[in-house]
């Protein structure tokens, strides 16, 4: 789920492991706790319609990037040379 509220964003992210929620202003770094418990720095902005979200930690980094398709929601994880793909879709 992601909404936005004047220049606030909120993405909420709902699983049967752990339900997370981060708030923030595009381009504007902020600390986040992720559904594994690690502590990261994270960047989130807007490029060509996808919303690029950057965590670094411990000298790592990963980057999840959303993007809509055909009314689905695509999101992309990298981290180093692996890449993971899940797509979601609206329940009806």
């Amino acid at each position: 789920i992601i909404e936005v509220a004047g220049d606030k964003v909120t993405v909420k992210t709902q699983s049967t492991f752990k339900n997370t929620e981060i708030s923030f202003k595009l381009g504007e770094e902020f600390d986040e706790t992720t559904a594994d418990d690690r502590h990261v720095k994270s960047v989130v902005t807007l490029d060509g319609g996808k919303l690029v979200h950057v965590q670094k930690w411990e000298g790592k980094e990963t980057s999840l990037v959303r993007e809509l398709k055909d009314g689905k929601l695509i999101l992309t994880l990298t981290m180093g040379s692996v890449v993971s793909t899940r797509t979601y879709e609206k329940a009806t």
